[in-house]
């Protein structure tokens, strides 16, 4: 068995794994807020996670997936107010979309999606702990948790207290004992949710909701905590802090995994200069295995490029793959091959894994039947490398208008009409339909990214 070894956050460096209980891995993932459609950077890192936890269960006989969705949030009540719509048709509608899309880029579902307004009473719990051990206490209605309460803070992102004061957005407020110290529950006015609590009718912060979901569905002290460097601080940063302090004894996670960000034609994405992208958009326009092989062909930890030109090369590199399994229907079940696993068990090296894959693409290309199938095992493990041939090269496309264009277009050779031959011809290409004459006289077609249908 393979010995698998993450890149720790917290200790900055590379640990062999091994969880809490052997043969059971239990991995918490911050999950969407959903007041919008989710953008390909949110993508990349629900990505990621799912060849992580893929991997998980091909070396651990028990993995217990939990990735939630936020669906009470200070975003969720504005856009709630721009709009005019429910809050509860705004999550449900976006909690919708983002399943569909991550369905399109074969992202598998989390054995466990809590939503936070169903965990409030574990997060009332979580505060009461925290204010009966003096990390936490009262004032206006506020809860806030206590930083200087607990010396080790920082330690995640790095930072001392005042180094991350210095870096961040602060809400200054009187009623805080510290600048430093954060929000556990505030109130809510009657247009805004908010449940009954010791310290009135008011909604939680953020930063407890995971907290609050995490021990519910994976304990006190579980194996790996992911989410995007984004998140380093202040969420994951707060939500240590006050697991850990709530729970004596408690480590919370002991591996925090985090994915590096998305640089859209080397820019940082972002609204304010144009090159912000929805997953659906990209998906729109490019075929959803080529889009998921984009995002990790980028070690995850570094940032990567995205762009329409590494969408393209994604989809040639895939295009290789299924060549090399084209002249075999019938293919057999397979281990991933040995080269592939090392490459995922270091610290998920994507890269080097589908290094290893064009070498088994080289044998199957030669005629090898067990690098084909270990080609096509080895695609399982990263998501890509699913369809059939067929399906890849034609999915989506109108058969049976692209046939009569292939007779046409033969009867129009016959009749040495060959200008009416090249116009067919030209006319499928404008489609994203190639046409492929071959020696023994008859006529093959492809398909090309972002077109008829995919």
């Amino acid at each position: 068995m393979h010995s698998l070894f993450l890149h720790n956050t917290l200790s900055r460096r590379k640990e062999q794994f091994e969880p809490l209980e052997p043969q059971h891995v239990r991995i918490y993932l911050c999950g969407p807020t959903v007041y919008d459609l989710a953008h390909i950077g949110n993508a990349r890192t629900m990505v990621v996670f799912d060849v992580l936890v893929r991997l998980l269960r091909v070396l651990y006989p028990r993995v217990t997936y939990v990735r939630n969705i936020t669906d009470v949030d200070d975003k969720i009540n504005a856009r709630a107010r721009e709009s005019g719509e429910p809050i509860e048709q705004i999550t449900a509608r976006t909690a919708a979309d983002f399943h569909a899309d991550m369905a399109a880029l074969g992202v598998l579902p989390p054995d466990e999606e809590p939503r936070a307004t169903r965990h409030i009473p574990e997060m009332v719990e979580l505060i009461q702990r925290l204010i009966a051990s003096g990390h936490a206490y009262e004032a206006q209605g506020h809860v806030l948790f206590s930083v200087p309460s607990f010396p080790a803070y920082g330690q995640l992102s790095g930072h001392a207290p005042d180094e991350l004061l210095a870096g961040a957005r602060i809400d200054v407020a009187p009623y805080k004992r510290d600048p430093g110290d954060f929000v556990l529950w505030k109130p809510s006015p009657p247009d805004t949710p908010g449940w009954d609590s010791p310290w009135g009718r008011g909604r939680p912060g953020w930063h407890i909701e995971c907290s609050a979901m995490s021990w519910r569905y994976l304990g006190e002290t579980f194996d790996i905590h992911g989410g995007g460097t984004d998140l380093i601080f202040p969420h994951h940063e707060n939500e240590l802090a006050q697991s850990v302090c709530a729970f004596s004894g408690s480590r919370f996670a002991r591996l925090w995994v985090h994915s590096g960000m998305l640089q859209i034609n080397e820019e940082k994405m972002s609204k304010s200069l144009g090159n912000f992208f929805t997953a659906r958009e990209v998906l729109a326009k490019a075929p959803a295995e080529a889009v998921r092989l984009a995002l990790i062909r980028t070690h995850y930890r570094s940032v990567a490029e995205f762009s329409d030109a590494a969408v393209a090369e994604a989809k040639r590199e895939l295009d290789r793959f299924y060549r090399a399994l084209e002249r075999y229907p019938d293919l057999g079940a397979a281990d991933v091959p040995p080269p592939v696993m090392a490459a995922l068990c270091d610290d998920l090296n994507t890269p080097l894994a589908l290094s290893a894959m064009h070498g088994l693409a080289d044998k199957a290309l030669a005629g090898d039947f067990d690098s084909a199938c270990g080609l096509r095992a080895a695609g399982g493990l990263l998501g890509v490398v699913q369809q059939s041939v067929d399906e890849w090269f034609r999915g989506g496309a109108d058969r049976a208008a692209i046939e009569a264009a292939i007779a046409e277009r033969r009867e129009a050779r016959r009749r040495r009409d060959y200008k009416r031959a090249d116009a067919i011809r030209a006319e499928w290409s404008a489609r994203g339909v190639v046409f492929e004459d071959r020696p023994d006289g008859s006529t093959s077609w492809s398909v090309v990214a972002g077109q008829e249908g995919r």
